[in-house]
């Protein structure tokens, strides 16, 4: 008699590691191709409505590679919510996201910790001269910094923190053990953040999103700028996905995040070059592509570590 009598169940279940693996890497691969995609049909749509309604003429005049990006960022959007359902993830509580003011502590915390931290750098660096601080800034141009650099960091940290840690480190840590899951979700956000900036010539044709596609991916190959800055993003995911797995909720590392992103959106423009050249360890005005940004994240992570640990949902069977 056959092991698998006709019409019955002939075939066993995914296992959940490959089927988890499967899924992000199908989403990946979708927002890609599909953003790509996108991106001329917004393109040509925008150039239609700037000469109907004249005050989308500087939405118009945008160049095609930033139409790329934004298009990547919607095909991110709107695969997400079937991304979640895939992966069981569709729920605030599983997604880490209770009440923000039942969680105003850890939320408070984290920001502290983000800024400090950053702020200790940007410090350091004046402190030897490579930075310094620029105190003729004046008030409209401090405060219009400071509002578009805040705004900045909360739409960031709230967005790549639903992404890479509670839908890729949220799913990775069900079906594969702690480290693995954090140091494949925090390479996956560092290296999304080294793709090349390319700009596109000629006419828009509908491939013309394709084509950029392989020279934003030539960023990842740039050794130059990878090391250390790329080891020290990935330290930095690997600090918010231990803050969300230790606190079980996702805002201890909105807040550390956010207070990153503050700090890379000022940095440049309240600091001016001082007379020691920058270096390897130093970095320069772009603040995380020193080993001392690789040196304070360690440290961070060592602080993160220490936060007290609060039950997490079962791996999924």
């Amino acid at each position: 008699m056959s092991e698998y009598p006709l019409g019955a169940l002939s075939a066993r279940s995914l296992n959940p590691r490959v089927r988890t693996a499967g899924l992000l890497l199908c989403y990946i691969a979708g927002v890609f191709v599909v953003g790509a995609l996108l991106a001329p049909w917004l393109f040509h749509l925008a150039q239609w409505a700037a000469g109907e309604f004249q005050v989308l003429h500087g939405l118009a005049s945008q160049p095609f590679h930033r139409y790329v990006n934004r298009s990547l960022l919607v095909a991110a959007l709107a695969g997400l919510w079937p991304l979640l359902r895939a992966l069981n993830l569709a729920d605030r509580p599983a997604l880490g996201l209770v009440s923000p003011l039942a969680a105003r502590r850890p939320l408070a915390l984290g920001l502290a910790l983000g800024f400090s931290s950053l702020l200790l750098a940007a410090m350091l660096m004046a402190l030897v001269g490579v930075r310094n601080f620029n105190f003729s800034l004046t008030a409209p141009v401090l405060l219009k910094l400071l509002v578009s650099a805040t705004l900045s960091a909360v739409a960031v940290a709230l967005l790549e923190e639903l992404v890479f840690r509670s839908v890729v480190f949220g799913a990775l840590r069900r079906v594969w053990s702690l480290w693995p899951a954090l140091l494949a979700s925090s390479t996956l956000y560092s290296a999304v953040h080294f793709l090349a900036r390319v700009e596109h010539t000629g006419p828009v044709g509908w491939n013309s999103g394709l084509a950029l596609l392989p020279r934003m991916m030539g960023g990842l190959a740039v050794t130059e700028t990878l090391i250390p800055a790329a080891l020290t993003l990935v330290l930095g995911g690997i600090a918010l996905g231990l803050a969300y797995q230790r606190t079980g909720n996702l805002w201890f590392a909105i807040g550390l995040h956010a207070g990153w992103v503050f700090w890379l959106k000022v940095f440049k423009t309240v600091t001016t070059p001082g007379t020691a050249a920058a270096s390897a360890f130093w970095g320069t005005e772009k603040l995380l592509d020193g080993w001392l940004a690789f040196l304070i994240m360690a440290a961070v992570i060592a602080v993160v570590a220490r936060l007290p640990q609060t039950p997490l949902p079962e791996k999924s069977s």
